[in-house]
């Protein structure tokens, strides 16, 4: 291996050790720290290998901003510019010729070479870099690469290269490949702690720290933030507060090439610089001159939730690997001074690693992609961490709605074409649609902007974003057009597409600006605006195909909508969108039942009719008017939780008005019948006689009755929808329907009404609790020496023995024994109580009455 051109960095000294790992073995695992040379020195010294042949070496990096420094830096020891020896292609920006030995790439392009041609003609290596990071897309990319190893290509060699990472654990991955580790060379970097104060912004903390630091330090400062957010209020902070020679650069996903690529460039002679960057910043790259990092200790990642369908974007605290890797951005090239806004004793309280993003993701993407390659089950490839359930069920669901994958998981005609476009999937299936109506430049253009963040400035109103765009002539806006006539072809190139199509830009996810104040045009302008062309559906219009499931509507407070999902959603009042009615909802952030709206596109009623007819429901819902007591029938068609029109329909008569009778019965249950005093009673002897006897006395419980009203009620119905023209007697007459007819005519001998007493009252039974109950004034019951029982004289009543005022006065299922135990001491309380009433000695000599006092009293 002839490594004599390349400069001497801690890499160096394993690079033999590499070498021969790789020339005995298909796979290798290299540990190496931030600073050892490892991204551009290993590609350069494997250009010699035996191995290579007349193959390329596929370099793969987690970002294009770490793609483009790679390939620069390489070509550049090779006294080249990029597109020679060393090239690199990625979405938008292709610099490679015939000459191209070692091709740098984002990690998302692998993926879409192997999907293409599952061979990978003219590919000899592939290394993927910083593979700690644990993308989804590197994640994937591997697994692909080992499955094409195994089956087709033993001869592909596969590098893993990372800086903080189990090496082992992917080496086991690799079939037992050997793992090689570099030590590091960084200069030292003095660890000091700043808490930021409770309550206090962190862009207020973090103008305060660079302010301090650059008063007593020397060199130039990089400060971490979690998005771009943060980063243009600490930028407005320090403005006009720094020195003259102090510059202040940004650096987050949404820059264009050019002003990323200025960030990372040394200051000039005499002239310092404050770098506010993203965790874009953490891994591959050197940002020269830098000698004190401020570490705010947040960052932001994305997070799917598979209930609601979003993934939202969290800010969290960031993992010990990451705080290492930004505290050695400090010591690359000097000794310097790493700044934390946290206190020493919270960074053991922080997580080890950042979790894999295969762990959180959305997975319609990567199940799309099995499918195209005749994969249906993503878990039967080697991951390092298999895909979730929960979210591989949640991708399978939507890529069935949106035709892409058939009820066997296998890909569709429809899906294939949106796999060719390199998209999302939803966005995909937007462009695809969007074909059939001759509108997929339109389409395409707004998925590029979709995805593309920062193209057409940040208002949440992408028909506005559109409009700028238009006028948009920077040559990352020009790119973006030629990416959308690319997308917008009938059958894309295959190939060379997968290089130009096939990054996903992971440097979006820092987050999105606050707004910058635009003019309104008028809502008449709701069409897509050049360079798009034609006047056919407007953004919301080709958007419901992304996202038919964040459709909104406006409700109560302006500014607030409730989604087709069931989220809820808002803009802030003073935005334009705040005043329409209907939205289609490309992005959110925060929680999904409060989320803020950061793109959105108005849309008509028409078109979401149009264009979701087999997703809206029509419903009759039957409600009870408990004034009326009477039954109505209102007809709604709905979008899953938003209601687009109802009406109250007639209320029904016949068969119809005895259905809706039973509909309301079982939503609201049986209290809306008014039983009257005979079928309620009627209904607790017989619940008394089947809880006593069983079957085939019938059940009546609420629940019983319930289900089996098309038995007993049903038949007794007079096809009118008012409650109150369902009579007693009708209910009654039901209920006895449920008695086998033999055993109708026992009801009355063994569950009566009343009871006779001696008195010659026809005093009722009760039949409410688990015994039947008499309730009957003791005078009553005088002169009777048995106990009062029914059931031919089988179960005995329980007695409620009442005073002259009907208070009760003792209970007793033993008649006799009252009389000779208790009535005493009864009988002088109530002479004191009731003194003008009979109270005899023996009540089995005196005569029962039912008058309050005897005769002639």
């Amino acid at each position: 291996m002839n490594t004599g051109f390349l400069p001497e960095l801690p890499v160096t000294a394993v690079l033999p050790a590499l070498g021969q790992a790789l020339a005995e073995r298909n796979g290798a695992v290299l540990v190496a720290p931030p600073g050892a040379g490892k991204t551009t020195l290993v590609p350069l010294a494997l250009l010699d290998a035996p191995w290579l042949g007349a193959g390329r070496i596929v370099l793969l990096e987690p970002r294009r901003l770490a793609a483009r420094a790679a390939a620069r830096r390489m070509a550049e020891l090779l006294g080249e510019e990029p597109g020679g020896i060393v090239g690199y292609a990625m979405r938008m920006e292709n610099r490679t010729s015939a000459r191209t030995k070692i091709l740098v790439v984002t990690e998302g392009v692998l993926a879409r070479m192997i999907l293409d041609d599952p061979e990978l003609p003219g590919v000899s290596a592939v290394i993927f870099d910083e593979f700690h990071e644990r993308s989804l897309d590197g994640d994937f990319g591997l697994a692909l690469a080992l499955d094409v190893q195994g089956a087709l290509r033993p001869d592909l060699r596969l590098l893993v290269m990372s800086a903080t990472l189990d090496g082992a654990r992917v080496a086991e991955l690799l079939s037992g490949a050997p793992v090689i580790e570099s030590e590091g060379r960084s200069y030292l970097v003095d660890i000091r702690y700043n808490e930021r104060p409770a309550g206090v912004a962190i862009e207020d903390a973090m103008a305060k720290a660079i302010r301090a630091a650059l008063a007593t330090e020397q060199g130039s400062v990089l400060a971490f933030l979690p998005g771009q957010r943060e980063i243009e209020r600490t930028a407005e902070r320090l403005l006009g507060n720094l020195g003259a020679d102090t510059d202040i650069v940004p650096l987050y996903g949404q820059l264009d090439n050019r002003t990323q690529d200025a960030a990372i460039r040394p200051a000039p002679p005499g002239r310092r610089k404050v770098v506010l960057a993203t965790s874009i910043a953490e891994t591959s790259i050197t940002i020269d001159g830098v000698r004190v990092v401020i570490d705010s200790g947040l960052s932001r990642l994305p997070r799917y939730e598979p209930a609601s369908g979003l993934t939202r974007l969290e800010t969290v605290r960031v993992s010990k690997a990451s705080a290492d890797q930004r505290a050695g951005r400090a010591g690359r090239t000097q000794p310097g001074v790493s700044i934390r806004l946290w206190r020493a004793e919270q960074t053991a309280a922080l997580p080890a690693f950042t979790p894999p993003e295969i762990l959180e993701a959305d997975l319609s993407g990567l199940l799309l992609d099995c499918a195209a390659f005749g994969v249906a089950d993503p878990t039967s490839l080697s991951f390092l961490d298999p895909p979730p359930g929960p979210a591989l069920n949640e991708a399978r669901v939507l890529l069935k709605a949106l035709h892409a994958l058939d009820d066997a998981g296998r890909l569709t005609e429809a899906g294939a074409a949106m796999r060719k476009l390199a998209l999302p999937v939803r966005l995909a299936h937007m462009v695809a649609e969007a074909v059939k109506s001759g509108q997929a430049l339109e389409a395409a253009t707004l998925a590029v902007l979709l995805t593309e963040r920062g193209l057409g400035g940040d208002s949440a109103d992408l028909e506005r974003r559109l409009m700028r765009f238009g006028a948009e002539r920077s040559p990352r806006a020009n790119a973006a057009r030629q990416l959308a006539e690319r997308l917008a072809k009938p059958s894309p190139l295959r190939g060379g597409s997968a290089i130009a199509q096939g990054d996903v830009q992971r440097e979006s996810r820092g987050g999105v600006a606050g707004r910058v104040p635009e003019p309104t045009p008028p809502r008449t302008a709701a069409r897509l605006h050049p360079p798009l062309k034609g006047e056919g559906k407007g953004a919301g219009a080709l958007l419901i195909h992304a996202w038919p499931d964040r459709v909104a509507r406006a409700r109560g407070e302006r500014g607030r909508f409730v989604l087709a999902n069931g989220s809820g959603a808002m803009v802030d009042a003073a935005d334009p969108l705040a005043g329409e009615t209907w939205l289609v909802v490309a992005d959110l952030q925060g929680k999904a039942q409060n989320a803020r709206i950061t793109a959105a596109a108005p849309v008509d009623e028409a078109d979401i009719r149009a264009a979701l007819a087999d997703r809206i429901e029509t419903r009759r819902e039957i409600s009870f008017d408990r004034e009326r007591r009477a039954v109505r029938v209102r007809e709604s068609a709905r979008l899953g939780a938003i209601t687009l029109a109802e009406r109250m329909l007639p209320a029904p008569s016949g068969a119809d008005a005895d259905r809706a009778i039973l509909d309301a019965l079982r939503e609201h249950g049986l209290a809306l019948l008014d039983w009257g005093k005979e079928a309620e009673t009627l209904r607790q002897r017989l619940g008394w006689l089947n809880r006593g006897l069983g079957a085939p006395w019938p059940d009546v419980s609420d629940q019983a009755l319930l289900d089996r009203l098309e038995d007993w009620l049903l038949p007794f119905l007079a096809g009118d929808a008012s409650f109150a023209a369902i009579k007693p007697a009708a209910l009654a007459a039901g209920l006895m329907s449920l008695v086998p007819h033999d055993l109708q005519r026992k009801v009355d001998a063994l569950a009566p009404t009343h009871f006779d007493a001696p008195s010659g009252s026809h005093v009722p039974i009760r039949y409410d609790g688990e015994w039947p109950v008499l309730a009957i004034r003791v005078q009553e019951l005088f002169g009777l020496d048995r106990h009062p029982a029914i059931a031919n004289g089988m179960v005995p009543l329980t007695l409620e023995l009442l005073s002259p005022a009907h208070r009760p006065i003792q209970t007793t299922r033993d008649l006799p024994g009252f009389w000779r135990g208790s009535w005493a001491e009864v009988r002088t309380d109530m002479r004191g109580r009731y003194p003008k009433h009979v109270w005899p000695e023996n009540p089995l000599l005196a005569a029962a009455t039912s008058r309050a006092k005897p005769r002639g009293t």
